[in-house]
């Protein structure tokens, strides 16, 4: 059986020490690289299946990396960095991260997203087109939705926002990112007209609204779809 292979690209020798046993015992075969222009070269070379990424590298910005990789590859990014800046999240996201772990963190929640960028590899490959989330069933070939077995009806604008988030499911998606390509770039600023639709489409998807277990906020940055195992 093969394993998942993970490209750590970090220049500080103790994450690297740290990263490589963790994870091998976490069943992935790891891979380093301590510069971005040998992180670029590695992604080409090694075909590695999530690439963890520190934005402090010693020959350029970790975002550089993000941009080049982007420009070919659609591999899983997660970013691993002590920049705890909501700008710098923002910006690494909107350039195409899929994910944003602030130092110091825990190798369960590494590993754990590091599955869930896996599994949404997975299903963007096989063009998936339902997706269940806490009693939630997303059809976008029928476009219906529907809870707990009962149909719920959305506008088309509340139903473009959760297919947008849906087919990022636990992603992390930037308030730009939605208002870009729900309402178009005109409306990319719009955060207040955002928050709106977002709590809109709550009252009618979540099981209680106050207490989100489908669309949940990252302070600052956007909203992640968190769906069902698998």
């Amino acid at each position: 059986m093969n394993r998942d292979r993970i490209l750590v690209v970090d220049d500080e020798p103790q994450i690297q020490r740290f990263l490589r046993p963790a994870l091998g015992a976490a069943g992935y075969d790891v891979v380093e690289a301590a510069t971005g222009g040998d992180a670029l070269k590695m992604v080409a070379t090694t075909a590695p299946d999530v690439v963890i990424l520190d934005l402090g590298l010693p020959d350029m910005d970790g975002k550089e990396v993000i941009a080049g990789i982007r420009g070919w590859s659609e591999i899983p990014i997660i970013i691993l960095s002590a920049r705890d800046r909501e700008s710098e999240k923002i910006e690494a996201l909107d350039l195409g991260a899929d994910d944003y772990i602030e130092k110091p963190f825990g190798i369960g929640e590494l590993t754990a997203r590091i599955r869930t960028a896996l599994r949404h590899r997975i299903r963007a490959e096989a063009g998936a087109t339902q997706f269940l989330a806490d009693g939630l069933s997303v059809d976008t070939v029928r476009r219906s939705v529907s809870r707990d077995g009962e149909a719920v009806k959305l506008t088309p604008k509340e139903y473009d926002l959760l297919i947008t988030l849906a087919r990022h499911a636990g992603r992390v998606v930037t308030h730009r990112t939605l208002l870009s390509s729900v309402w178009g770039p005109a409306h990319a600023e719009d955060l207040h007209y955002l928050r709106v639709f977002v709590g809109q489409l709550r009252q009618k998807i979540e099981a209680d609204p106050s207490e989100p277990r489908i669309v949940r906020t990252e302070p600052g940055v956007g909203y992640r779809f968190v769906g069902d195992e698998g």
